[in-house]
């Protein structure tokens, strides 16, 4: 139970990670981070992954790249200004709406099943993150938080339910429009630190869905 506990934990923490890189630019601290040690670790266990090797070796090099980048942090900060500040005909607007909503606006019926779900499983959007629910970085705090809710279930059964709600939520709320984000990112993002991020976390996220369909061990 204790080793389900823990790689519940580093599941969550990789989808929280992923949240926070994509709700809002890098401060001086963060890239200071990137560059560290502790970075560098986390990066090297997940590559180590055979299914997320490539991405992170992919990621890695865009981080490498900035060191000899001009004025990194304030162009990468211009790149995310640019991807998802922006317009959907010159940006890659990071919400769900924009690719699978049946009217191509915000909040679409998308923002809609995600309010439902948060009211569902009892978890709040963060109140100082202000977008609409089906921004890449709330359904990925979800998830992060529906992952620890397993782990706070006594009940077998309800446990498993919560493990099959993370499995849909994987399945029909990340992975049906994240690989079309990509896509849009690599065609907009010039120097593709964001592009590496979010190619890493598709191949995360359909590593997740295998495990939880009960394909991986």
């Amino acid at each position: 139970m204790q080793e389900y506990i823990a790689f519940n934990e580093q599941r969550a923490e990789i989808y929280w990670w992923m949240s926070s890189l994509l709700a809002r630019e890098l401060t001086t601290e963060d890239f200071m981070e990137y560059h560290g040690d502790e970075m560098f670790t986390f990066l090297s266990g997940l590559g180590m992954t055979p299914e997320l090797k490539q991405p992170v070796e992919s990621f890695r090099e865009a981080i490498n790249r900035l060191k000899v980048r001009e004025d990194a942090q304030l162009e990468l900060a211009a790149d995310f200004c640019g991807l998802f500040l922006s317009t959907p005909k010159s940006g890659a607007l990071p919400y769900a709406s924009m690719y699978v909503g049946e009217s191509g606006l915000l909040n679409d019926k998308p923002a809609q099943d995600m309010n439902k779900l948060m009211e569902q499983y009892n978890i709040a959007q963060r109140k100082e993150f202000n977008e609409p629910a089906d921004h890449i970085a709330v359904e990925l705090d979800f998830m992060g938080n529906l992952i620890i809710l397993a782990n706070h279930q006594k009940d077998d059964e309800k446990r498993e339910e919560v493990m099959q709600a993370q499995l849909s939520f994987v399945n029909n709320m990340l992975l049906n429009w994240i690989p079309i984000f990509a896509q849009a990112c690599k065609s907009r993002d010039n120097f593709g630190f964001y592009t590496a991020a979010v190619n890493l976390l598709v191949a995360f996220c359909q590593l997740d869905s295998a495990f939880l369909a009960g394909e991986e061990e």
